[in-house]
């Protein structure tokens, strides 16, 4: 039987053998190109034709750094090469077939605001939650080299199914009777051992704000470098390679120096931080590639183009895409092969684009004119929006569980279900293609790396590439470093010009104890914003992850690492400052202990700063605990309060306070084997003169009768119960601890996550919730705008009764001008901008992305 899906059939095996033939990797053949045509054989006298992809002439169409750049060009050129190579071998391909997904998710019964009295009873009453289901019984195939178009209104799922394909499943649970196969790869290996094979790209453009464009492309780029580099090519060269050509497919090889920037950062425009984030996921080279709503922020030619490029890549590379926006043209509706039409979580059509307006018009409903396709699609969801023809007012559906039920009965349904059966018999789970790609997937995995990770790279080199990036970002944005360390140099004239030069006498032994007190708190306590800068970076390393460019953990080595010059910096110079200018102890031993003990404190207090910081979900929940633990720290050391005059029931506090360890041990260094002269002794004064020496002591703890001395041993033996041979069984307690925070907070950036998103529910005082309230948002789909059923009620007739006051003003400006230095070159945004705003009137302002729309207001 003839398929209505020629576009989505599966290929016999003469077809295949000649689609393996034809098409072609270009990031693998990129790697085998390099391994022939290196600097090295160029000299050697390798022929530079149009067709050398490396080194093509300058301004030549295979030049990525030229305007002459032709993508379908430079992608041919490569699938030529590899047709003339075969025994390169193969790239990974992968597709998809669904049936029966059924997604579902929890929501609270307790979507109230809470009071005083319903928070205390939320602890002992149990938390009861109730099942939402999201998405119901959906069908559907993307074979290789395909593009699949999911369209819906917000709220309706598909951004739930494109994170259901893709593995991006938090807060999310599957059905028990769901068949999804990837090619012959299970769903479970796919988001396990493949996740970066197939990847989630949202909305929301997550980077590193300091970063420039080049850097962040290149870092990409780096992190799925081949395990096998052609001699004479280095990673470096191979991914600015890939970057340069990047930018250039998705026109942003001018911002290559600038940074990325963000909502407070000035960095490129909105539409270019959009295209850096598909440039991101475009060199990831997964597979199977899911697009949320990915051309947000474009404008109309852009969107265009992203989805004429997606096309040209999958075509020629043999990928396979499933793509979901809400603003549609209609030319790039055109370059889709399949479209899937959702509707409040249910599926009402899967068919070719071609054929899509003419099922819905043969159901009874009429495509306005001038209106575009997808919009017609899209119009079917609405009540308000979709048109019935004539004759067909009461024979038309009109709820999703009425179009849901036409759709199962149709024929294109069941065409679509023979498809996917022939599929799942032609790619068997764990058959031969599985193989297939595991053997091309080990083949690009460093030979240090497990056989079953997702990453590419090993742990190694993940590390050195995270620390390479830490330092650019710290040269990026250096300003917080040096606030930081002259702060703190401030602070360390401020105490040491208030403990000046104290003299060996016993008037010195507070001053003492509370100098070192405070400085041993402002170098611990100094990595307290150490929680601010990891959750600044959290969102971006949870993205690579799932894209599966590094270990999280790789991350947070690099970034100890990259702390460590800092704080090595910050101990020399606040604690030298301080400790010569109070004429603390003067020997080379006691200093080179006091400097080690306090960087040790700081590298201590860091890996429990940052652990809290990795163990919560949100800011709001690190930041409670840290304040109570640095009050709790503070308190417990032992200089305010000595641990024998603890209380029994919280003294344990201080055995578990590792800043307690650091002071006794710098004590022992400023006391240890020292006398102190007796400032005053007792009893004294003119009645006293004849009774001597012998019958006098020191007015100081520690004292002894007939001594004019006091021994510092004794003394912090008396006022602290220290002892010098806990000197350095402190030091190993340390360095316990902090192997102990260092590991913990490894293993949670490993293992946990960030909350998962929601969108924003009103929520009501408990009284007054049913009256209000009586539905509850699906969790994990956070495009929800309103639940399903709700109905949209027009008021009519309604005038408000505030009036605003008039404004007669015109507002106009002329030869506006804004430059911004970029390095050593200074790049004009607006070039002498005149215009005028009228009261009552409403100006569009248009550009194309990057045009200085955002910057003009």
């Amino acid at each position: 039987m003839e398929s209505r899906f020629p576009l989505a059939r599966t290929p016999d095996g003469d077809e295949e053998r000649q689609q393996q033939t034809a098409y072609s990797n270009a990031d693998q053949a990129i790697r085998r190109l390099a391994s022939r045509f290196s600097e090295s054989t160029v000299t050697m006298g390798v022929d530079e034709t149009d067709s050398n992809i490396f080194y093509p002439p300058r301004d030549s169409k295979l030049d990525p750094r030229c305007s002459n750049f032709d993508t379908r060009a430079w992608i041919e050129a490569l699938v030529e090469y590899e047709n003339g190579n075969l025994e390169s071998g193969r790239r990974r391909r992968s597709g998809v077939s669904f049936r029966n997904l059924n997604v579902y998710g929890f929501g609270k019964y307790t979507d109230y605001q809470k009071s005083v009295g319903n928070s205390i009873l939320s602890l002992i009453t149990p938390r009861r939650k109730h099942r939402i289901d999201i998405l119901h019984d959906l069908e559907g195939l993307v074979n290789t080299g395909e593009m699949l178009l999911v369209l819906g209104p917000p709220g309706s799922g598909c951004s739930t199914l494109l994170k259901t394909i893709s593995g991006h499943m938090k807060g999310l649970f599957l059905g028990d009777k769901v068949r999804m196969n990837y090619r012959g790869v299970s769903n479970k290996e796919m988001h396990s051992y493949f996740r970066g094979e197939a990847i989630y790209v949202g909305e929301n453009d997550v980077h590193f704000p300091m970063l420039s464009v080049g850097d962040t492309l290149s870092f990409a780029a780096h992190a799925r470098a081949p395990r096998e580099l052609p001699p004479g090519l280095k990673v470096q060269e191979y991914s600015t390679l890939l970057r340069d050509v990047i930018m250039a497919i998705f026109g942003i090889s001018h911002t290559a120096n600038t940074v990325v920037g963000n909502d407070f950062i000035r960095g490129v425009s909105g539409g270019e931080r959009k295209r850096v984030s598909i440039a991101e996921a475009a060199l990831s080279d997964a597979a199977l590639q899911c697009w949320d709503n990915s051309t947000r922020g474009l404008d109309s030619a852009n969107a265009v183009e992203f989805c004429r490029t997606l096309r040209t890549a999958t075509e020629l590379l043999q990928s396979s895409v499933l793509v979901s926006l809400y603003q549609a043209p209609q030319e790039a509706y055109d370059l889709f092969n399949n479209v899937l039409l959702l509707y409040e979580g249910r599926q009402i059509y899967f068919g070719p684009t071609s054929e899509a307006r003419a099922y819905f018009e043969e159901l009874g409903f009429e495509c306005p004119e001038q209106q575009t396709t997808p919009d017609f699609l899209t119009s079917m969801t609405s009540p308000k929006e979709r048109r019935v023809r004539p004759g067909f007012a009461y024979k038309v559906p009109v709820t999703a569980t009425d179009f849901e039920t036409i759709w199962k009965k149709s024929q294109q349904r069941q065409q679509l279900m023979n498809c996917i059966e022939v599929y799942e018999k032609k790619f068997s789970l764990g058959g031969d293609s599985r193989d297939e790609f595991v053997a091309s997937r080990q083949a690009q995995q460093a030979s240090s790396q497990r056989m079953k990770s997702p990453y590419t790279l090993s742990y190694m080199q993940q590390t050195t590439l995270c620390l390479w990036r830490g330092w650019k970002r710290l040269l990026a944005d250096p300003s917080l470093t040096y606030i930081k360390l002259g702060g703190n140099t401030v602070m360390a004239l401020v105490l040491g010009s208030v403990f000046f030069n104290m003299k060996d006498d016993t008037n010195s032994f507070y001053g003492r104890g509370g100098l070192i007190f405070f400085a041993l708190l402002l170098s611990a306590f100094a990595s307290v914003l150490e929680i601010l800068t990891l959750y600044e970076q959290r969102p971006v390393v949870e993205k690579h992850k799932q894209f599966a460019l590094y270990h999280p953990s790789a991350e947070a080595v690099a970034s100890m690492l990259t702390d460590i010059p800092y704080k090595v910096l910050n101990t020399l110079v606040f604690n030298l400052t301080l400790y010569l200018m109070a004429n603390l102890r003067r020997e080379a031993g006691a200093v080179f202990f006091f400097l080690f003990v306090a960087f040790l404190s700081t590298m201590v207090t860091s890996g429990l700063f940052r652990t809290i910081a990795s163990v919560s979900r949100t800011m709001s929940q690190a930041m409670v605990p840290a304040a109570l633990l640095v009050l709790g720290l503070i308190m417990y050391t032992g200089f305010t309060m000595p641990t024998m005059y603890m209380p029994g029931w919280s003294r344990w506090m201080a055995y578990v306070n590792p800043l307690s360890y650091a002071f006794e041990s710098l004590m022992i260094n400023e006391f240890h084997n020292r006398e102190f002269s007796c400032s005053i002794v007792v009893p004294s004064g003119p009645d006293y003169h004849a009774a001597g020496v012998n019958n006098q002591a020191c007015a100081e703890v520690g004292n002894t009768i007939g001594s004019t001395t006091i021994q510092g041993d004794i003394y912090i033996n008396d006022k602290f119960d220290y002892n010098q041979s806990n000197k350095w069984r402190n030091v190993g307690v340390l360095i316990a601890f902090w192997f102990i925070f260092t590991t913990a907070y490894l293993v949670a950036t490993e293992v946990l996550s960030m909350a998962k998103s929601r969108g924003e529910v009103l929520i009501f005082r408990r009284s007054h919730l049913k009256k209000k309230s009586t539905w509850r948002m699906a969790v994990g789909d956070e495009e929800a705008l309103r639940p399903p059923g709700i109905k949209m009620v027009q008021l009519d007739g309604i005038q408000s009764t505030d009036t605003l006051p008039a404004i007669s003003h015109i507002f106009h400006w002329q030869d506006v001008c804004y430059d911004i230095k970029n390095k050593k070159e200074v790049r004009r945004i607006l070039d002498h901008v005149d215009g005028w705003v009228q009261p009552g009137t409403l100006t569009a302002l248009m550009g194309v992305s990057g045009a200085g729309k955002t910057t003009l207001i």
